[in-house]
C-alpha cells in the first residue's frame, strides 16, 4: 500500500464502525455497470456534505488489489448483487486528492509536483517496467500496462479546487487540463475514473479537455441520487433511531442549505 497507489482501506473501515453510517454501497453495482465502457468517465458534482469523499474511500477499498475488503462488505447491500465478487479488490487503485496537491505545490509547478509524487509511489510496485528517468506518469503506466496488462481505477476527489483559484493561476489551470486529459482520456490502462466536486465539467475558456466525463450534476442527477446525499427515507430512520423530531431536522437542514446558497 502506498500514499496514491493503493492507500488503503480504513477510511471505509472507519465509516462503517461509526455511529452513523448509511449504506450507500448500491453505488458500487452503478460503477460496477460502466468498467471498461464508454461510461467509464465519471463526474459527481455536489455541494459540500454530500459525501463524495466518503463514496472514493469506499470505492477504493472495494476496488483495489493491495489488500481484502471482503469482510468490510459483509451485510452490506452490495454484497447481495450478483457481480459483488467479480471486481472485489481486483484492481489498483490511484486516490487523488487535488486539494492536498493544490495546497502543497504552492511553491512548485502543480502538475510537476503531482506526477513526481504519483510517479514515486507507484516505483515502488512497478519500477521495474519503465525507465528510471520517466517523469510523466501517463508514459510510466502505459509501460505498465503494455508488460502486465494492468489496469487502473483513478478516483480524484475535489478534481475542480484548481478552478477554483483565483484568475492568476489560469496557466496553471490550463496546465492541470491539460494533464487530465493525457493520463485519462483515451488511455487503455484506465479501467474506470471516478470525479467528485463542486463545479461541473464543462469547457473552461478555449478547453473541453474533459469532453469525455459523463456529468451527474444536481440537475442531472440520473441513478446518483440515491447514492448522494441522505433520502427522505433514510433521514426519516434516522430520526426516529436517534429520538429526533424529523420536521424539527428538516427545517434545521433547510435554513443550513439556504445559507450556503447564499454565500
Amino acid at each position: 500500500m502506498g500514499i496514491y497507489l493503493n492507500p488503503g482501506n480504513e477510511g471505509f473501515r472507519t465509516a462503517i464502525r461509526s455511529e452513523i453510517y448509511v449504506d450507500k454501497t448500491g453505488l458500487i453495482g452503478c460503477t460496477n455497470r460502466y468498467l471498461n465502457t464508454e461510461q467509464k468517465y465519471m463526474c459527481v458534482s455536489r455541494p459540500r456534505r454530500f459525501g463524495k469523499s466518503m463514496a472514493l474511500k469506499m470505492l477504493a477499498a472495494y476496488y483495489s488489489c493491495a489488500y481484502d475488503s471482503r469482510e468490510l462488505f459483509e451485510g452490506l447491500k452490495i454484497a447481495e448483487s450478483p457481480g459483488f465478487s467479480e471486481n472485489l479488490n481486483r484492481y489498483d487503485v490511484i486516490f487523488l486528492n487535488m486539494q492536498q496537491f493544490v495546497i502543497r505545490a504552492r511553491e512548485h509547478g502543480l502538475t510537476e509536483y503531482l506526477e513526481r509524487a504519483v510517479l514515486g509511489d507507484i516505483c515502488e510496485t512497478y519500477g521495474n517496467l519503465f525507465p528510471k528517468d520517466t517523469t510523466i506518469l501517463a508514459e510510466a503506466l502505459e509501460k505498465i500496462y503494455a508488460k502486465t496488462g494492468k489496469q487502473f481505477v483513478f478516483l480524484i476527489d475535489e478534481w475542480d479546487c484548481v478552478m477554483r483559484e483565483r484568475q492568476k493561476y489560469e496557466d496553471m489551470q490550463k496546465q492541470y487540463l491539460d494533464f487530465l486529459r493525457n493520463l485519462l482520456k483515451d488511455q487503455p490502462y484506465v479501467a474506470l475514473s471516478y470525479m467528485t466536486g463542486i463545479l461541473p465539467v464543462k469547457k473552461y475558456g478555449q478547453h473541453s479537455a474533459l469532453n469525455m466525463f459523463w456529468e451527474y450534476s444536481m440537475t442531472d442527477q440520473s441513478f446518483f441520487e440515491e447514492y448522494t446525499g441522505f433520502t427522505d427515507k433514510e433521514v426519516q430512520e434516522l430520526c426516529e433511531r436517534f429520538s429526533m423530531d424529523y420536521a424539527e431536522a428538516a427545517s434545521w437542514y433547510e435554513a443550513c442549505h439556504g445559507d450556503r446558497i447564499k454565500v
